[in-house]
This record gives structure tokens, C-alpha cells and sequence, in this order.
């Protein structure tokens, strides 16, 4: 992936405020260990991709092979977070 690929994505604008506990007690795959990091990391097996989410909104996705596993897996982990925020309601 080139450099000019990278990006800073913001999730959702209703989503800025994400609480890392209840995700990090909802997702599977996920670790979360805010006295050491203040980022929740998931882990996605298909695609393969691993994300550092954190609480402002702002993440970093790490382990696409290309462009569209990176769309699939952003895909992936905006239906994830949606479906976890609705089960916690």
C-alpha cells in the first residue's frame, strides 16, 4: 500500500464518542488495556486486518493486503460497532 493510500478515517459522526469498555466487552477478538494503551485493538480473520480504535473516533487499520480488503474490512467493523452499540442499549 502506498503511502498516499493512508488515511485517517473518522467512523461515524454519532460514533465520536466511542465507549472502548462496552465494545471491548461486546466484540470478539478485541483487547483492551486502558492503564497500558488508550486504544482498543480488534482483530478481523476475513479479511485479515487488525484495528486500534479509540475513543475520539479515530483508528488505524493494519494487516490489508489492498485497497478493497481494506474497504471490506472498514465495512466489516462499521456493522460490528453498530450491531455492539445496539445489543448494549
Amino acid at each position: 500500500m502506498k503511502t498516499e493510500d493512508m488515511v485517517e478515517i473518522v467512523l461515524d459522526k454519532r460514533l465520536i464518542n466511542l465507549n472502548l469498555n462496552v465494545l471491548a466487552l461486546q466484540l470478539e477478538n478485541t483487547e483492551y488495556e486502558p492503564e497500558q494503551f488508550p486504544g482498543l485493538v480488534y482483530k478481523l480473520e476475513q479479511p485479515p486486518a487488525t484495528f486500534l480504535l479509540f475513543s475520539n473516533g479515530k483508528l488505524v487499520c493494519t494487516g490489508t493486503k489492498n485497497k478493497q480488503q481494506l474497504e471490506d474490512s472498514m465495512v466489516q467493523l462499521n456493522k460490528s460497532i453498530k450491531d455492539a452499540l445496539k445489543q448494549n442499549k
